[in-house]
């Protein structure tokens, strides 16, 4: 099989990581008893475009077993972990990526992906998307559809689709309640504070955490504060979501007014400059700033660059910028996703990511065997039941059922109290 990775010799250790997540992945792990079996993907070539660690290689695998041939690439430079990628091509995937690629490599594994043709794409910020029906529209004709990951990429999705741009079916699996209710909320939420703790080594508790956005992710970053015991302070520009997060017992204000008091600033809109030169100007000396939206984008890193007299890095993963008034702030993982780009970053739990990616291997089976029009798709919600239904059995839970006579109760609307 082609691959492209930093070093083989790193497999073993990749597989004994990847053998680890599967004893947490119980869904998926059926799932891929079944494709085995069914052989959905007889004849199929699926690529993707994901943060290529243990438990994404177990979706590949997943994939795999199903009877595709798969090809997959990161969608961030710096979320790679080697092992993972070397244990994926030994294992028969096609594996393109590394650790610290720079954005030319970037993009270049990303074509390497899309010269297998792929008839399903699986993306994760949709820059594979982007990149088909901008650069590589010789791979268009042979497309099925796609499924993506993100909020981020969702919103660019609809962008294209109401531009007139999209040219094939995607799945929304983003807004399925077995991804964001639990991927976004739970899994951002620990995976985030798992990052900044390991890397900077500071206590949480009696911390001013500024949580900017409060969407399912900046729920779920609030909400780990919190239980770690610090004084959180959301910021947002929805007034619902701002009303929500004061009834939920947080501080609400603007961000220029949250920088003030911040000890730690966390982003997590998927926008771009929530943090800007006005900001930094005000920001409370010893901030340590994180972005835990998709993109580089929400801490804006130019300004930060023109107004710092020095800088350097004080931890691998941590740099310092000195202000000309002697304050000092610092950034994590160069503003990217710290909870996969951070260097102790391991992205969401894996019992987290067993209900996305079970979700995303069900959406791919959908796109294969149903004919969809070009559009943004949310994904049927008997899926997220199936999938919702496999987790609580795997945990040993129990749920009741309807009687019949409750069905035809909630059915009809003549009797009453």
């Amino acid at each position: 099989m082609p691959y492209k990775v930093k070093n083989m010799d790193l497999a073993p250790q990749g597989r004994k990581k990847i053998e680890w997540v599967q004893k947490h992945m119980p869904v998926l792990e059926t799932i891929k008893k079944r494709f085995e079996k069914e052989k959905p993907f007889e004849g199929i070539t699926i690529g993707s475009c994901l943060h290529l660690e243990p438990k994404t290689i177990n979706l590949g695998l997943t994939l795999q077993a199903g009877g595709a041939e798969v090809a997959m690439t990161g969608c961030n430079p710096l979320s790679t972990q080697d092992d993972a990628t070397a244990a994926g091509a030994s294992l028969g995937l096609n594996m393109y990526g590394w650790r610290e690629q720079t954005n030319e490599e970037y993009y270049q594994t990303i074509n390497m992906v899309l010269d297998h043709k792929p008839d399903v794409i699986i993306d994760d910020g949709a820059d594979m998307i982007f990149m088909l029906h901008k650069e590589r529209r010789d791979a268009l004709g042979k497309i099925r559809g796609a499924c993506e990951e993100t909020t981020t990429g969702i919103h660019r999705l609809k962008s294209m689709h109401a531009d007139g741009a999209l040219e094939f079916p995607v799945i929304a699996v983003n807004d399925a309640y077995t991804k964001y209710l639990f991927d976004n909320r739970y899994g951002t939420g620990q995976s985030t504070f798992d990052s900044i703790m390991g890397s900077t080594n500071i206590l949480i508790a009696g911390k001013n955490v500024v949580v900017c956005g409060y969407g399912w992710c900046g729920r779920g970053i609030a909400m780990r504060a919190d239980g770690l015991g610090a004084n959180v302070i959301v910021t947002e520009i929805d007034p619902i979501r701002a009303l929500e997060a004061r009834m939920d017992g947080y501080r609400v204000m603007p961000v220029r007014e949250a920088v003030k008091h911040a000890d730690i600033l966390i982003t997590a809109t998927g926008n771009i400059d929530i943090v800007t030169a006005e900001d930094l100007k005000v920001m409370k000396d010893g901030c340590i700033m994180a972005n835990s939206g998709h993109f580089n984008v929400e801490i804006n890193r130019e300004d930060l660059d023109h107004l710092a007299v020095k800088q350097q890095n004080v931890k691998p993963d941590i740099e310092e910028f000195v202000m000309n008034d002697g304050r000092k702030v610092y950034l994590l993982a160069e503003g990217r996703l710290v909870n996969l780009a951070g260097e102790r970053g391991q992205g969401h739990p894996a019992e987290i990511m067993d209900l996305s990616f079970a979700m995303q291997a069900l959406s791919a089976k959908q796109l294969v065997e149903t004919q969809m029009e070009i559009g943004v798709h949310k994904t049927p919600d008997e899926a997220d039941m199936h999938v919702a239904r496999l987790k609580l059995e795997a945990m040993g839970i129990e749920i009741d059922n309807l009687t019949e006579r409750q069905e035809k109760y909630l059915e009809g609307w003549e009797e009453g109290t």
